[in-house]
C-alpha cells in the first residue's frame, strides 16, 4: 500500500510539477509583495519596482518573442495542411462559438451590474487618476478594419495603425464635439496581430489550393511551428520564477488596498463575480452540451496556462503554453489547436467583453445617468466589437473601453475612474479569455473528429510539442522525468 501511494504521488508530481510550481509562483509573489510593502511606510519608487520585476519582464519578453513566428506558422501550417472544406467547417464552428460566448459574457455582465448596482454612492469617493486617449467609436472600428489589411507586413510585426484626435484651435464654439477635432494618423508600437492573422489565413488557404506546388513552403512553416513549440517547452520551465517576480512587482505598484473596498470595491466584486460565473459555469456548460462530457478534467489540465495568464496579464504571451497544454494534456488534435487558438487569442475576448459592459454601466450609475434600452443594446454591440479589437496585451481593454463610453454618451476621461483596480481585474479577465479559447478548441476538436479521422493522423514529426522525431521524444521524456 505504501509503495502504491508513493508511486501515485510520484506519478502526480511528474505530470503536475510545473503547474504546482506556477501556483506557488503566483501566491508566493503576492505574499512577497505584501511583505515588502510592510517593510516601509513610504511608497516604493518606480526604479525599485523595476528591480523587483526585472526577471519577470525578461520572462515576459521571452514569451512575446515566440508569439509572431508561432502564430503565423501555426495558422499557415494548420490551414494549408487541411482540406479547404474542413478548414471552412472548423473556422465556422469556432466563429459560432466565439460569437455565442462573447454575447453571453456581455449579457451576463449587464444583468449583474444592473442587479447589484455597484455605482450607488457619491462619485467623489472614487479618485481620478491616469489619462485616456481621445477616440470615437467610428474611428476605432475603422482602425480595426485598417489593421486587418496592413500595407506593410514587416511594419505590421512592430506597429499598429491608430487614428488620433486633437482639438482644433481654429474652432471657437463652446459646444463642438470630438467629431470636429483634427484627425491625424500614426503607427504605434505593438504587433498588429489581427493583420498578421488575416494574412496567415489567406496564405494558408492559398497553399492548400496549390496542393503539391505549395508543399515546400508549407513544410517550411510546419517546421518553423514545430521549432517554436520546442523553444516554448524550454521557456515554460522558467515561468514560475518569472510569474513570481511579476506578481510581486504588481502588488508593490498598487496604490493602496483601500481601493478594493467601498464603491470601487463593489465594482471590483461585480466584475469578478461575472468572470467567475462565465468562466466556470457558462463556458463549461457549452463544453458539456457540445461534447457530452464533464469539463473538470479539461479545465484542470489547462491550469498551467491559466496561472501563466494570470501572472502575465497577456493572452498572446500565454498562447505558446496554452497550445502546449491542449496538445499534450488534453490531447486535442494539433491541427485544430494551431488553427483555432491563434485566432481565438486575437478575436475571442469574453472576459474583456464582460468587463467593458460592467464598467460602462457602472460609470453611468456613478454619474446618475439612466441608460435607455437602445443605449444598452448599442453598448452591448460596441462591447462585443471592442473585445474583438482589444489586443491580447496587458490592460488593452482600457483603450477600447473609451469607445464603449462614447457609445452611451459618457466622457472618455471617465475611464480613469476604474484605473485603480484595473491592473488586477485585467489578470482575472485574461485568465477567462484563455480558458474560453481553450474550451473552444476542445469543442471544435470534438465536433470535427469524424472529418479529421478521414484525413488521417497528424504528422508526428511536426505536430507534437517539443518533438521532431522518436529519438528526440525519448531524450526529452528522460530529461523531463529527471527534472521531476
Amino acid at each position: 500500500m505504501a509503495n502504491t501511494a508513493r508511486k501515485r504521488i510520484k506519478s502526480f508530481l511528474r505530470g503536475n510539477l510545473l503547474t504546482l510550481l506556477t501556483v506557488i509562483g503566483v501566491f508566493g509573489g503576492a505574499i512577497l509583495g505584501v511583505i515588502l510593502r510592510q517593510t516601509r511606510e513610504d511608497k516604493w519608487t518606480e526604479r525599485e519596482i523595476m528591480y523587483v520585476s526585472y526577471f519577470g519582464d525578461i520572462f515576459l519578453q521571452m514569451l512575446k518573442s515566440l508569439i509572431l513566428p508561432l502564430i503565423v506558422a501555426s495558422i499557415i501550417s494548420a490551414i494549408g495542411g487541411l482540406d479547404l472544406s474542413l478548414s471552412g467547417k472548423i473556422g465556422a464552428r469556432a466563429i459560432v462559438y466565439y460569437f455565442c460566448t462573447t454575447v453571453s459574457a456581455v449579457v451576463l455582465g449587464m444583468i449583474l451590474v444592473s442587479v447589484i448596482h455597484p455605482g450607488r454612492g457619491d462619485a467623489s469617493e472614487i479618485s481620478k487618476s491616469g489619462t485616456s486617449r481621445n477616440v470615437t467609436t467610428v474611428d476605432t472600428l475603422l482602425d480595426l478594419v485598417r489593421n486587418m489589411f496592413p500595407p506593410n507586413l514587416v511594419q505590421a510585426c512592430i506597429a499598429q495603425y491608430q487614428t488620433v484626435l486633437t482639438p482644433d484651435e481654429s474652432i471657437t464654439a463652446m459646444n463642438y464635439t470630438m467629431l470636429d477635432w483634427k484627425i491625424s494618423h500614426r503607427f504605434v508600437t505593438g504587433t498588429n496581430i489581427l493583420g498578421l492573422v488575416v494574412f496567415a489565413t489567406v496564405l494558408g488557404i492559398t497553399l492548400a489550393k496549390m496542393a503539391e506546388k505549395g508543399k515546400p513552403l508549407l513544410i517550411f512553416f510546419e517546421t518553423l511551428g514545430g521549432a517554436m513549440l520546442i523553444i516554448t517547452y524550454w521557456v515554460i520551465w522558467i515561468s514560475p520564477i518569472g510569474i513570481f517576480f511579476l506578481v510581486a512587482a504588481k502588488v508593490l505598484e498598487m496604490e493602496s488596498f483601500e481601493v478594493i473596498v467601498g464603491q470601487l470595491g463593489m465594482y471590483f466584486t461585480t466584475v469578478l463575480l461575472g468572470l467567475f460565473i462565465h468562466g466556470f459555469v457558462v463556458i463549461p456548460l457549452y463544453y458539456s452540451i457540445c461534447t457530452r462530457k464533464l469539463p473538470f478534467r479539461f479545465i484542470v489540465n489547462m491550469s498551467q496556462a491559466l496561472f501563466t495568464a494570470f501572472g502575465t496579464g497577456s493572452s498572446n504571451a500565454t498562447l505558446p503554453i496554452s497550445m502546449s497544454c491542449l496538445e499534450e494534456k488534453n490531447e486535442v488534435d494539433p491541427r485544430v489547436v494551431r488553427f483555432v487558438m491563434p485566432i481565438g487569442a486575437t478575436i475571442n475576448m469574453d472576459g474583456t467583453a464582460l468587463y467593458e459592459a460592467v464598467a460602462a454601466i457602472f460609470i453611468s450609475q456613478v454619474r446618475n445617468m439612466t441608460l435607455s434600452i437602445g443605449q444598452l443594446l448599442a453598448m452591448s454591440i460596441t462591447a462585443t466589437a471592442a473585445s474583438i479589437g482589444a489586443a491580447g496585451i496587458p490592460q488593452a481593454g482600457l483603450v477600447t473601453m473609451v469607445m464603449v463610453l462614447d457609445t452611451v454618451g459618457l466622457p472618455p476621461e471617465d475611464v480613469t475612474l476604474i484605473i485603480a483596480v484595473d491592473w488586477l481585474l485585467d489578470r482575472f479577465r485574461t485568465t477567462i479569455n484563455v480558458l474560453g479559447d481553450s474550451i473552444g478548441a476542445g469543442i471544435v476538436d470534438h465536433l470535427s473528429k469524424s472529418e479529421l479521422l478521414k484525413l488521417g493522423q497528424p504528422n508526428p514529426d511536426t505536430d507534437k510539442v517539443g518533438s521532431q522525431n522518436g529519438e528526440v521524444n525519448a531524450e526529452e521524456a528522460e530529461w523531463h522525468t529527471t527534472a521531476m
